[in-house]
């Protein structure tokens, strides 16, 4: 074949090489037109591609009709524009049909910034020997069995001690953000058991402060000046160093003593890595795996890449201290470091200082001679605020982030992570604590069914039974309710497949994260009862003639409209039963798991229809006889004709593989 194209194109002398290359631009435009005629809009790099492809294969196809003819000039021309502009938008299909299901769809976004090939294949390189040292950790640790690995788990003796332990020491090892992610999940009782939380907890950030040189360098590209120039004085010896960032005191100009927050040079880059080689080991763990697929690994690891990625951008943070700090409720002694904006940035964030002891430092708030009892009623009262009347709260109060202040207040810092819950959430969150006061299972059900998503079908009574033996359980024999039994409560409900928003997993883990606060503040101390007080001296406050008579007042504002409506309604409403009879309307495919089954089935039927006729035609093209010649023996016809048959087998192929996976799975 490689002989007839080059006696063809040495026939045609120098009209093939101008008529080939003049092509090219038409056949880009072609691809181009293919692309919206597809209903995408592609990138440049794709419209080239698929255009050359098609140019190349047009061209082909051209010199090998030339070489048929005996005159191969005849129809030349117009064969290479003809051939090409088809070959391309085939070509335009077939990357469209080749790729991943979505892939390209998520790639058009046209070209945006100057390809950098090089460093591409530097950076997915990167990705790869990551994943590939990841995976080498798992299977060592004998977890690779439990990720849906097929290479096998090594070292026996590893494999003996308890899994809790292996997973510790694997994510230990793995550093980075798979340590990031371990102490999340420490905190989310919801997914992991006792044990397993109880262990993650142990992870710490072994990591070593950053030069001063790479810290200056970038204090100054993000100051906008010598760091002389913004701070009076800074200490270039850090009072704290973890994985995204390390922290340093300073003096501003006017005086004010400050503490800086640098983040890590190159952490980004590094996050965004194992970021990827998470995804991919989500992507394979639910593909792979039972569990995996049940407890949808994917959507949680997308939901940590965002929170992880939110505490990369320190502005985030800053406008977390303002909005908590604004949300505090009057008179709390309890104080939030005023942020200042002028010099916060991306990648470096600046604070008032505050003076005091971490709660931490036990022998610290000895000395000081606090009255314990009293601040912490002061911490509990405030957190409940933030939390159930103005709906927004610091979402980390473990005792390393609360200090007791030499003024005799308390302090909250480091407000990477906050919480948000909204109205309907926080009348849950209240339901919730008056069933567990009043032992009611049922109100218990219908306080978590109002803002949870269901998984799967639920049978309520059989959910309320679990609830009641839960209550049981934990509440029997005038037992006091713990916030510790919140963790039985989420996994009960995940077991269900009931899986509540995870800004309420938040205000939970919240919660327990604070009892242990308040028992290091002042040992003994119960929190239940303490909340109990607390919302008794709300419900005090709140109840009082002058608010029964103002709730009355807004209650029959708000119904005087709808009663106002309600016998024209039910006026309208017999009239037109009496005149057209009752009828029922159903929604077909409202639900979107209904339009994707849809649109699954719709789009197999339209594939196998697709290659059925596609290969009738093709047939019949075979069996023609005449037409212009290909080579050979062959026509023109006959070759679209075998080309069409390909096509088809492709096409109905495909949709039994799809069919018989659905099938397997």
């Amino acid at each position: 074949m490689g002989g007839v194209v080059v006696a063809a194109s040495t026939s045609l002398g120098g009209l093939a090489v101008v008529v080939i290359v003049l092509a090219v631009p038409g056949t880009l435009v072609a691809a181009w037109v293919a692309g919206r005629m597809l209903g995408v809009r592609r990138s440049l790099s794709l419209t080239v591609l698929s255009g050359l492809l098609g140019w190349a294969a047009g061209s082909g196809l051209s010199l090998i009709v030339a070489s048929q003819k005996h005159d191969p000039t005849s129809g030349f021309t117009r064969n290479v524009i003809l051939f090409s502009v088809f070959g391309a938008m085939s070509m335009s299909v077939w990357i469209e049909f080749l790729a991943r299901p979505g892939a390209l769809a998520r790639a058009q976004r046209g070209l945006t910034t100057i390809p950098r090939p090089l460093r591409s294949l530097r950076r997915r390189a990167q990705r790869v020997r990551r994943y590939a040292q990841i995976t080498r950790i798992a299977a060592r640790y004998g977890l690779g069995a439990s990720l849906g690995m097929t290479n096998g788990d090594r070292e026996a003796g590893t494999r003996r001690a308890p899994t809790a332990r292996r997973l510790r020491l694997a994510l230990e090892e793995g550093g980075g953000m798979f340590v990031k992610m371990g102490q999340v999940l420490s905190t989310r009782p919801d997914l992991v058991s006792g044990p397993v939380a109880a262990e993650l907890a142990q992870l710490q950030d072994h990591v070593s402060p950053v030069g001063r040189d790479e810290v200056e360098a970038m204090l100054v590209e993000e100051l906008g000046a010598p760091v002389e120039d913004v701070f009076a004085t800074f200490d270039w010896e850090p009072i704290a160093a973890a994985s995204i960032g390390q922290a340093y005191r300073a003096t501003r100009s006017d005086g004010e003593p400050v503490i800086v927050k640098v983040q890590r040079p190159g952490i980004a880059d590094a996050v965004e890595r194992d970021l990827d080689v998470l995804d991919e080991l989500a992507k394979a763990v639910e593909s792979r795996t039972t569990w995996g697929n049940e407890y949808q690994v994917r959507e949680l690891a997308s939901e940590f890449a965002d929170r992880l990625r939110e505490e990369l951008d320190f502005r985030t943070e800053a406008r977390n201290a303002t909005d908590v700090a604004s949300h505090l409720p009057p008179g709390a002694r309890v104080r939030v470091p005023e942020v200042d904006h002028d010099l916060t940035g991306p990648r470096v964030l600046v604070m008032e200082w505050l003076d005091g002891v971490s709660v931490r430092d036990a022998a610290g708030v000895e000395r000081q001679g606090s009255d314990r009892e009293g601040l912490a009623d002061e911490l509990l009262r405030a957190m409940l605020a933030q939390m159930l009347v103005e709906g927004r709260f610091h979402a980390d109060p473990h005792p390393g982030n609360v200090m007791v202040l030499n003024d005799g207040r308390l302090g909250l810092i480091d407000f990477g992570a906050t919480g948000v819950i909204d109205p309907l959430q926080q009348a849950a969150v209240r339901d919730v604590m008056v069933a567990v006061a009043t032992h009611d299972p049922e109100l218990l059900r219908q306080a978590m069914l109002q803002v949870a998503t269901l998984r799967r079908p639920v049978d309520d009574d059989e959910l309320e039974r679990a609830l009641a033996r839960f209550m049981a359980r934990h509440l029997s024999s005038g037992a006091a309710p713990t916030p510790a039994m919140f963790n039985d409560l989420l996994q009960l409900l995940f077991t269900y497949g009931v899986v509540l928003p995870a800004e309420l997993s938040t205000l939970f883990r919240a919660l327990i994260t604070l009892d242990g606060t308040l028992t290091t503040l002042a040992p003994g101390y119960n929190t239940i009862e303490a909340a109990e007080r607390v919302a008794r001296d709300w419900m005090h406050a709140a109840i009082t003639p002058d608010t029964v008579e103002s709730v009355a007042r807004e209650e029959l504002i708000r119904l005087v409209p709808m009663l106002r409506r309600l016998p024209r309604q039910v006026d309208r409403m017999f009239s037109t039963a009496q005149r057209d009879g009752l009828r029922l309307r159903v929604s077909l495919f409202s639900s979107d798991r209904d339009e994707r089954i849809l649109t699954r089935w719709v789009n197999r039927i339209v594939l196998a229809f697709a290659g059925g006729a596609v290969g009738l035609i093709s047939v019949l093209l075979i069996g023609t006889r005449g037409g212009p010649p290909f080579s050979g023996d062959t026509s023109l016809f006959q070759f679209f004709g075998y080309f069409g048959l390909f096509c088809s087998t492709v096409l109905i192929m495909r949709v039994l593989v799809t069919v018989l996976r659905d099938g397997i799975n």
